[in-house]
Order: structure tokens, then sequence, then C-alpha cells
């Protein structure tokens, strides 16, 4: 690999999206919802710790803005320093109030929007994104794909097996899609693993079991990285800076406080399974004798107050206290400050007692690798992340997370020999510093980033595309764009075609171009590649139903869930099949979002009469007739002009700093309004009207020489 020295390469900066939760780089409120777990620690960290690292410019951890009277003021701050080189962003999309994450989905094409947007003010592309969860790859999937920049994907959880966790324990298929909406959210999933250049997972059973449910899973492009900890936090008794712990609020429930302690610290979320738990100990008398149980599920005021799922499973723990009377053996703290659980975990250790997870499902297992640098064994789940934690560590027992009289023998096993115990808290602690350091991460995920970098360039290298010297697409950085149909416009006469494509590479960072064409994306890729144009930044294609970005071409899937809006596509075609001069197209030409006609002028009733039938049927679409031949059904939001205009909102830019060119009537819209328009010498008919319109220019020059006519007429730079 002709790899250059570290010290001699750019630095990197990049761009990391986590967007549910409440994110915030001091004070994390761990356990408040569901929604603010791990993951919020994770990325957090992750943030900080490549901030720091001398082959990293600059982080952006970019995250969702809450104004909300019931969270903290500091989740409406536009941006938040996490330390050299790192920063929280945070940007408005969707409601304004805070709300969970499967409540986020409809609006994630807006963050896209916002995201170009925050971009083009940096005035600086990111060298890769990397985003966490699906919501977050749904995003950095479309901002990879306009940009040309690498996405590194972390999916710290995942839709089908929790489908099939939920669907085994009972729930029905209905209640579970209107809840979690796993349907659209294990789409996404499936189209980041076949379009992501990388996944991150902390363990290999996740990428064999978890992402081997899923088509697109490709082993090669996964990297096993085990999740940091901060080793000086999670420091074991004894070590400098570390007093003996003493945390009143959990001994005020004990009757023997003095006694070994079973440590449960998680989110009260069905999932976490702490009613298993709740019947080992229940259950099972001389576990009871051995040792309090200590579960501290976040924080609450008032258990009503919470949402529906939470309030079930802390009632659910509250009632199985009293169903097996426990009272003076259990502690269930209200409240507790993140800075209290180092403490909680070294209290565990000077009292010898033991940390349980006996979580469904555990991606990463961060809360074991905190206490097993602490010094305190633990017993854990057998599914995730928790076995590769027992190999590297070698400090606890796996068990079956659905099997309570297991959880307890292993609980016991733990607690019952002193010179095992020892000998797990021991192993703990070596096993973390070697495997688990936060500068260990670091370093691992530099040298995995470098290699995704030089394969993507490489991959470039070989690609022909209208992409800076590194590969990314001009979009966010440009002043104008140049958008141009392809038959009869673009295509026609090869020496002008030569000196546009020229002028066109002598713009790049500078001017976008694209092409809006009736052709599909592979008729309109094959003929421009036929004609050695290299690959637009954008193509428009099938008469503006659909559009795609980026030297690979990806669907802008927020156009297509913008163009959606009142489309039946079955109920038009029965509608206007048979009408008198229409013919419909071969299959071929046929898309999702269109619907092609041959037409025959001399018994076609019209367009206007078109459009009254499809209001007297309630039908709604807008119909393109071009050539005096062709008639295209699409959506009433799809068009090459609506194609354009979204466009220009999307990337930030005034209709004025676009300019189109074509040859037809399906190029009208796009023309006018507040573009300028070149019309090519060349013209059909149906043109005639708009001359003399502002910003509608008729060249003289015929193709692609009508073009750069129209260039040198706009005062284009460089276009002469």
């Amino acid at each position: 690999m002709d790899e250059q020295p570290q010290h001699r390469q750019k630095k990197l900066v990049i761009l990391m999206i986590s967007l549910h939760g409440l994110v915030r780089g001091y004070d994390l409120e761990l356990g408040r919802d569901a929604d603010t777990g791990g993951q919020v620690t994770y990325v957090v960290e992750l943030a900080r710790r490549l901030g720091l690292h001398p082959a990293v410019e600059r982080v952006d951890l970019l995250t969702r803005l809450v104004e909300d009277e019931r969270v903290d003021g500091s989740y409406a701050q536009a941006e938040e320093p996490l330390g050299p080189g790192a920063r929280i962003v945070r940007l408005a999309f969707g409601p304004k109030r805070y709300v969970r994450k499967e409540l986020l989905w409809p609006h994630l094409d807006d963050l896209v929007d916002n995201c170009l947007l925050f971009i083009r003010r940096q005035g600086q592309l990111p060298d890769l994104i990397h985003s966490h969860y699906a919501d977050a790859g749904y995003v950095g999937r479309q901002l990879s794909g306009i940009l040309g920049v690498p996405l590194v994907h972390t999916g710290h959880s995942l839709g089908r097996p929790k489908r099939e966790r939920l669907l085994a324990s009972g729930r029905k298929p209905s209640a579970i899609e209107r809840q979690f909406n796993l349907t659209r959210r294990i789409s996404a999933e499936e189209d980041l693993l076949a379009r992501a250049s990388l996944i991150v997972t902390s363990t290999r059973q996740e990428v064999e079991e978890q992402y081997g449910l899923y088509d697109n899973a490709d082993h090669g492009r996964f990297e096993v990285i085990p999740p940091g900890t901060d080793t000086s936090r999670f420091a074991p008794l004894g070590r400098a800076g570390t007093a003996k712990p003493s945390l009143s609020f959990i001994d005020r429930f004990l009757r023997e406080p003095h006694k070994p302690m079973i440590l449960a610290l998680c989110r009260p979320d069905p999932r976490k399974n702490i009613g298993s738990l709740f019947t080992a100990y229940g259950e099972d008398e001389e576990l009871q004798s051995l040792a309090n149980l200590v579960v501290v599920a976040g924080n609450r005021d008032d258990i009503s107050d919470m949402d529906a799922s939470s309030s079930r499973v802390l009632s659910d723990m509250l009632l199985a206290i009293d169903r097996y009377d426990l009272w003076g053996k259990v502690a269930v703290p209200k409240h507790h400050r993140p800075e209290d659980v180092p403490d909680m975990y070294r209290l565990a250790v000077r009292r010898r007692g033991v940390f349980v997870n006996p979580a469904l499902t555990e991606p990463f297992g961060l809360t074991l690798i905190e206490a097993a640098a602490s010094g305190l064994p633990f017993v854990a789940t057998e599914d995730g992340g928790p076995r590769d934690i027992v190999a590297n560590c070698k400090s606890g027992v796996l068990v079956d997370p659905l099997d309570s009289q297991a959880l307890a023998e292993a609980l016991k096993y733990v607690l019952a020999d002193r010179r095992r115990w020892q000998q797990f808290s021991r192993s703990g602690i070596s096993g973390v510093r070697k495997h688990y350091s936060w500068n260990a991460h670091a370093e691992q995920y530099i040298k995995i980033a470098r290699k995704v970098l030089h394969r993507n360039r490489k991959r470039l290298r070989r690609q022909q595309a209208f992409t800076l010297r590194d590969g990314k697409s001009p979009v966010p950085l440009m002043q104008y764009a140049l958008i141009s149909d392809i038959d009869n416009t673009l295509l026609g006469d090869r020496p002008s075609l030569g000196r546009l494509i020229r002028w066109l590479e002598n713009q790049v960072g500078g001017v976008a171009f694209g092409i809006a064409t009736g052709r599909s994306l592979q008729s309109a890729f094959d003929i421009l590649e036929e004609w050695k144009v290299p690959t637009p930044n954008v193509m428009i294609t099938s008469v503006g139903s659909e559009i795609n970005h980026g030297p690979d071409l990806l669907p802008d899937l927020g156009y297509r869930n913008h163009i959606r809006y009142r489309w039946r596509r079955q109920d038009l075609l029965q509608a206007l099949s048979g009408l008198p001069g229409l013919q419909l197209q071969p299959a071929e030409n046929q898309r999702e979002f269109k619907i092609s006609f041959d037409v025959d002028p001399a018994s076609f009733t019209g367009v206007a009469e078109t459009y009254a039938l499809l209001r007297q049927l309630k039908l709604h679409a807008n119909l393109i007739y071009s050539h005096e031949a062709y008639l295209d059904i699409l959506p009433v939001r799809a068009s090459k002009g609506h194609a354009v205009r979204y466009l220009a909102y999307r990337w930030g830019l005034p209709l004025n700093a676009f300019l189109v060119a074509g040859d037809s009537g399906n190029d009208i819209e796009m023309m006018v309004g507040d573009t300028l328009g070149v019309v090519v010498g060349n013209h059909s008919p149906e043109l005639a009207p708009l001359r003399g319109r502002g910003k509608i220019y008729f060249a003289r020059g015929e193709y692609a020489q009508g073009i750069l006519e129209g260039l040198h007429h706009y005062g284009l730079p460089g276009a002469a």
C-alpha cells in the first residue's frame, strides 16, 4: 500500500452523526429514557478522543437541537466544544420538542438539507462521514452520495434482531410496526450495508449473528474495534486519586449495607431484562443471604410521569420487591449523578460484590468494561458483546438471560469463592488496559480510516467524473450549476462538446455539472459514456422523476419521498390506458414515478382535456408533452423544473445560480422562473413561445456550442 508517513498526510476532517437521545459533553443523562444510553457515551468520547489525535484536524459531532422546557437548555445550544479539535454541532429538524427516535424518521430528509447548508457555511468538505444507528445512517448515506465522501457506519443495535426478539416474546407484528416503524428502519439498514464503505462493530458476534440476518451483509466491509473506556475514571480501589467510596443514597435502603452487593446499572428498558434479575434473586434464598441487590435504573421523580415503557419496567420492579418481600435487601435509588457511577463500581469492589447485565442482547457491553476496569467481576448475557469481553478480560461469566435459575447460579459462583473473585478482579483490570483503552481505540480507528480513504481514492481514479482532486463532489462549495438536457442539447456535435467538457473541468470546485433528461438512469449513463462525457455531479432522469448523485450515482431518497405525494400509479395507468392517441411505451421506459405513452397527435384529445379527465377521477399528476410525440405522466411534484428547484433548496443556491439548457417541451419547466435558461439553436418548435422572455437566451449555436454561447451570454467565468 502506497500510504505516506502519518506526519506527511493531510489531517482528517470527520463528520460524525448521532441524532437521537440527549447528547452533550458533560453530565450525560444516561438512563433518562430508552434513547439516552451507551451510544451517547460512546459517540461523545469517540469524538473527543479523535479530536486529540495528531492525524485529525477536526471532528464535528452532529446531533439534534432540542428546544423543550422539559429538558435542560444546553440541548438548545447550537455549538458546544468537546475539547481540542472536537465539538458538538446541533441542527434543528422536525419538532422543536424532545421526542423518541421513532418519531424522527419523517423529518430526516429536512436534516440532510440542513447538513448541506452547514457544510457550505464551513467552506470545507469532510474527509469521512461516520453515522451511528439507522436514523443517522439514513442521513449519512445521502450526504455520502451527494458529497462523494466515504461513509463509515456503526449500527449500535439492529432492526431485524429486535423484530425477531419482539415476535418471540409474543408481540403482534402490527403492534411492533406501529410502535417501532421497523420496516423503514430495516430498509435503511439494508441500504447502508449495500452502500457504506465500512461497518464498524464492537464484537465478532455482532457481525456473524446480528448482521448475518441481512441480505446485503458483506463480511469484507466489517471491522471489529472494541469500544474504549476511560480507565482514568474507572480505576480500581487504591489507585492514586481514588478514595474509599461512600454512597449513602444506596446504603439507606439496606438492612445490612456491608454485605457483598450485586450491582445492576442500566436504563429502565424491557430489553435490559431487569425482571429476570429480580426473579433470580427473589427465588433464591441462598443468593439473598450472600449479597444485597442494588439496581440503578436511571433517574426518576415520579414513575407515572415517565414514558409508558419505562414506567412499566419500574413498576414491575417495585412489585417484584414486594412480591418476594425483599425490603431491606434491595436498593433502588431514584437519583444519581454521572460522577457517582465510578464510585458505585468501586463500592461494589470494596464489598467484594459482582456486576450483572442480564440484557436480552448487549451490542457493546460498555458497563462490563467499566466494571472490569474497576476490578469488579461480572455476570452477563451471552448474547452480543460480552462474549468478546470475557474472551479478552477473563473477568466474568456468561449466562442465558432468559434462564433466571442459571443467572442466580452464576452470581453465586462468582460470590462464593474469594480466590476466584480475586482472580476475576485482577484479570479484568489488566484485560481492559490491554484491549479497551481509548488510545488503543483511536489508533485502530485512524488506521482503518486511512485504509478506507486510500481504497476510495483508488476507486475514484478508475472512474471518470467531475470531482475535486480528492474525489469529492464540489456541490457544497460551488457558486453555479450547469444543468443540461442530453439528446440534441449536450450531445450532437463532438468538437463543441469537447470544448464544453474542458470548460467544466477547469471550473470544478466552482461549478457543478448535471444533466436533466427523459432517459432512464442506465440509458443516460450509457450514452454519456459513449460520447466520453465524465460522470456528472447530479443526474436528473426519467423526465425529472429521479435524481442520482455523485460518482456512484446514488438515488436521492429525499426526492423520492418528496414526489410520492398523491401518486396513485395504478389508478392513473388504468384511467389513461386506451384513451385515443395514447399507446403505452414498452416496460423498459416505465418507472416507479413515471408512466410513458407514445402519442398520435392526430387522434390525441390534448393535454388540457386529459387534465380535466384526471380531475373528474380525483387523480393528481403532472403531464409532460414533448416533441409532439411523447406524453409522460409524473407525480405532481416531479418534473425537470421541480427537480432543479429541489436541488436549489437542498444545495443552498439561489435559482439564478442555475444555468439550464434544453431543446424541447420537457425542458420548459426548468427554464421558466428565476433560472438562467439557454435554448440551443436546434430547438424544437414547441419552445418558440419562450422567445422574448426574461432570462431565457436563444442561442444561434447548436448543441454544446449553444450551451457555450449561453455561458458567455450570462457571464460565467472562463466562458468565451
